[in-house]
């Protein structure tokens, strides 16, 4: 079924058309009333009338019977309140409705580049972002219905693997996949590059196993391999840990599009879009300038003949296009690279491999920061690893459960833990709007009040206690009357779930998501407040457990969104 805000803002917008063509209103929810509209301030300026005067025709013209009543406010908005006919009829459908009014779209392929990590390095604080923005999206693009394509573009080619393949040798086969097996992919790749930075025959042998590497040398190519696939499985156990939803058949590193990039070169080429530059390969989209005001290169091939990272990326967008079918492709990547995919997304389009109708965006974000507000880092200076605060996110958590005296044995009290401490680390991350730095406090973020997801899991495991102390209930047969404010309140927040996703992917914006269920948690506790549910008794008994068991499912299906459990029980 249409969501509510759909109803209201295609009624208004049709309204508002009648008098000026192409006329927009702004619909959003308001204190004062359950919708405000705004618009007819710009419109009056157009119409050069006085907004009041424009928003009272607005009011008389728009049908709303049945729905809401209308009046003008202030210097000329529109406060809307619904109907309590529509509001119990709304809320009645979605008791019998598993995905709470969430209508499925018609089904595009959305390709979603995520993660990224390096081989041969640990995960570390700053794979953090990348992983947990892009898993969220790729949850909320799989819940409205399109077909998520998740690739895991890593770094496993290029000139470290030189000094990475003869390491391995230097140490022997075994010791290096003992060392690698456990996880301690930094040490292996520091042990690579003290060697490298000392031994100038290690360098040289370095720089001949590249050449062996590109050229497809068997031997070397299967002493890659082992480093690439030591490194995926260290990879999986990291996304097992935080729960996301990466797989090793998402991984499709740089490698995988090296056959392709002599072609990338060679149309370029035949398209007369390639031009020489200090030796390089280049092409020059318009509109990419230094800081001199000179056109900007995008380098294809280097002077030295290698491919850059431009030439990999323009052959993924090919891949992901012409073979996977994308309609969409969201790049979860750090702001830094803003300009970079932009001239990417510029080529492509220009070579006829990117049409119109694909969208391309890069969903860039911020960075994680320390206490000092500097990026967040050992006191040796190095990147904190994700493995090792992921641990300490559970170990604090568990602490606090212990502390809570929460009634459950051991096992079961640990998995609570970790179910805890991802979601006070993912929500810390989604909920801060995604282009802006936040500071990793993990005794703010594990708090069970306030913004947090130990909060919003809560709230979810409050409602569910509720519901199971209220014994079998038919919820179906509930009637809405909705006499209390506080129950109209939360009646009106479950009804934007819909809108609230919506939102959320057309700005590609979990922290939208995110702030949609802290207001409904904080509705919650007012309806409790004013609307005791387990004393109350008859017809107001049913609605206020309807209004449980819809809020307890609005929190679920949304923190599943997120990538957070939500426990039964807390």
């Amino acid at each position: 079924m249409a969501s509510t805000f759909e109803i209201l803002a295609g009624r208004l917008a049709r309204a508002f058309d009648r008098l000026a063509p192409g006329a927009d209103p702004v619909l959003r929810p308001s204190e004062r009333a359950d919708y405000q509209a705004n618009g007819a301030l710009a419109l009056a300026k157009t119409l050069g009338r006085s907004a009041r005067e424009v928003a009272a025709e607005i009011a008389d013209d728009v049908d709303l019977d049945g729905v809401a009543s209308v009046e003008v406010a202030g210097p000329g908005f529109l406060n809307l309140t619904l109907e309590p006919a529509f509001l119990a009829e709304r809320l009645a459908a979605l008791l019998v409705d598993d995905r709470l009014g969430l209508e499925l779209a018609p089904a595009r392929t959305v390709v979603i580049d995520y993660s990224a990590p390096n081989v041969a390095k640990e995960m570390h604080v700053g794979n953090l972002r990348s992983t947990v923005i892009g898993d969220s999206l790729a949850r909320l693009e799989r819940l409205v219905g399109n077909r998520v394509v998740a690739r895991n573009h890593v770094g496993d080619w290029g000139t470290p693997f030189g000094m990475l393949i003869e390491h391995l040798l230097d140490l022997g086969e075994d010791r290096a996949i003992a060392e690698l097996s456990i996880g301690d992919l930094n040490g292996f790749y520091q042990g690579a590059r003290a060697a490298f930075d000392a031994d100038e025959g290690f360098r040289e042998r370095s720089r001949a196993r590249v050449v062996a590497l590109q050229g497809g040398d068997d031997e070397t190519r299967r002493l890659w391999r082992i480093l690439v696939d030591l490194s995926v499985a260290y990879f999986s156990e990291i996304y097992a840990k935080l729960d996301v939803t990466l797989t090793r058949e998402d991984v499709v590193g740089e490698s995988s599009y090296n056959d392709a990039l002599d072609g990338v070169v060679r149309d370029l080429d035949a398209l007369g879009l390639l031009m020489e530059s200090d030796g390089a390969q280049c092409v020059f989209p318009a509109g990419f300038t230094n800081r001199d005001g000179e056109p900007l290169p995008l380098i294809v091939r280097k002077r030295d003949e290698g491919f850059g990272y431009a030439a990999t990326d323009l052959a993924a967008v090919r891949d992901r296009v012409e073979r996977l079918g994308a309609d969409e492709l969201l790049y979860v990547v750090g702001a830094p690279q803003t300009q970079h995919l932009a001239m990417v997304a510029a080529v492509a389009r220009r070579a006829g491999w990117l049409p119109d109708s694909v969208r391309f965006e890069h969903v860039a974000f911020g960075n994680v920061l320390g206490p000092d507000r500097k990026m967040l880092k050992t006191r040796s200076g190095e990147s904190v690893k994700l493995v090792a605060l992921l641990d300490e996110a559970i170990e604090r958590a568990d602490a606090a459960l212990v502390e809570r005296a929460i009634d459950l044995e051991v096992d079961a009290r640990r998995e609570l833990a970790a179910q805890v401490a991802r979601a006070a680390v993912k929500y810390a991350d989604l909920s801060t709007e995604r282009q802006r730095d936040y500071v990793f406090d993990l005794d703010r973020m594990l708090a069970f009040e306030g913004d947090t997801g130990p909060y919003l899991q809560y709230a979810h495991a409050r409602l569910r206690s509720i519901l199971r102390r209220a014994g079998a209930v038919d919820l179906a047969t509930a009637t809405f009357a909705l006499e209390e404010s506080a129950a109209r309140d939360l009646a009106i927040g479950l009804l934007g779930w819909p809108d609230a996703v919506a939102t959320t992917l057309a700005g590609a914006a979990p922290h939208r998501l995110c702030a949609y269920l802290l207001d409904l948690a904080q509705r919650l506790t007012a309806f409790y407040d004013a609307c005791p549910v387990l004393r109350a008794e008859g017809p107001v008994r049913l609605e206020r457990l309807a209004l449980c068991d819809l809020a307890a499912r609005t929190l679920r299906l949304g923190l599943g969104g997120l990538g957070i459990e939500a426990p039964e029980r807390m």
